[in-house]
């Protein structure tokens, strides 16, 4: 997620620069050819001098039957830290596919444009390519993605971004997930992104190869509001309601799960599980009541907490459990 990583202070900014490798991009777009003929992409997270989202759209340009490409970036004084390109420009390129990818050379031969502003994507300039764009696709930085995800809403466009799975648990993205109106990918999990070399390494999930920098990044997952079939798959994990197997917060009318797996298929009442839930939600089968959080003082959580208990995490023997996700069977 090149790009807009300044928009921050420096060490925040460090943070956000995760380059997404290009068999994680194939491994899920794959699975969305359909939504993509004839559709403009925006990429406005990426530096398109080094964006593998950007040359992921070259490479499958006819076999997407795309219309155009654009990639913009913000200004970075550390411009393409790969290639260590001389430039502080914020540029963008536009593929059009006339130019015709036949192999890495072919890159070159895209002209390279200067943006006339500093490519933060919330800027007037690169709002007028997200009104044109039919699609965004992209890996947003982390700090900004409770931002950043209302602001593509706003414009009411269709993405697929990539985000931590315990994003969900924002202000801005719960009441999102629970109106239907987005939801997880295909893949999740664990991943490596390239990183640049000023970054500092790491004691655990971190290598080098060929010289190049790479952290190992947990809880990932992808974003969409693109119809896919996954999300309509029935969730069926063996288990049964046995009482004694389960335990009741003790401020919230709702059984404490502990894993996705411990889900039992015969419940009918309220259940905390874990936010990784969502990478197996079906919105056919359950429905998201909220999140076991002081900031969740939704209608639908105050009427499952106990009254005059603390609202916030659930409880059970006095401690706080990890925050959890309500859901209830749709019957």
């Amino acid at each position: 997620m090149a790009g807009n990583s300044n928009l921050t202070d420096s060490r925040a900014a460090k943070a956000d620069e995760f380059y997404t490798p290009l068999s994680m991009i194939e491994n899920e777009l794959k699975h969305y050819k359909p939504h993509f003929k004839n559709k403009t992409v925006l990429c406005n997270c990426d530096d398109p001098r080094i964006s593998n989202f950007f040359r992921y759209f070259v490479m499958y340009f006819d076999v997407l039957e795309l219309k155009k490409v654009i990639a913009t970036c913000y200004k970075n004084d550390d411009a393409d830290l790969f290639s260590q390109e001389a430039t502080e420009k914020a540029v963008y390129l536009e593929y059009d596919g006339k130019i015709k990818y036949t192999g890495e050379e072919d890159f070159e031969k895209i002209p390279c444009k200067e943006l006339k502003g500093d490519g933060d994507f919330r800027s007037a300039e690169c709002i007028e390519f997200l009104k044109r764009a039919d699609i965004v696709v992209t890996n947003p930085p982390f700090s900004l993605f409770k931002e950043y995800v209302p602001f593509l809403f706003k414009y009411e466009k269709k993405f697929l971004i990539i985000g931590n799975i315990n994003n969900i648990t924002y202000n801005s993205i719960i009441p999102l997930i629970k109106e239907n109106k987005m939801w997880c990918g295909i893949n999740d999990g664990h991943f490596w992104f390239q990183v640049p070399k000023h970054y500092e390494e790491k004691k655990t999930d971190f290598k080098i190869e060929n010289g190049i920098k790479y952290r190992r990044m947990g809880n990932i997952c992808w974003y969409t509001n693109l119809e896919i079939s996954k999300r309509h798959e029935i969730l069926e994990t063996g288990k049964r309601y046995k009482q004694e197997d389960y335990r009741f917060y003790q401020n919230y009318n709702a059984i404490h799960i502990e894993t996705v797996t411990d889900i039992p298929m015969d419940y009918d009442g309220v259940m905390g599980v874990p936010v990784t839930f969502f990478t197996k939600y079906n919105p056919d089968q359950y429905r998201v009541l909220g999140l076991t959080d002081s900031a969740d003082t939704s209608e639908e959580v105050e009427k499952v907490r106990i009254p005059n208990t603390f609202r916030g995490r659930g409880m059970i023997d006095g401690k706080q459990k990890y925050a959890r996700i309500l859901i209830q069977k749709i019957k």
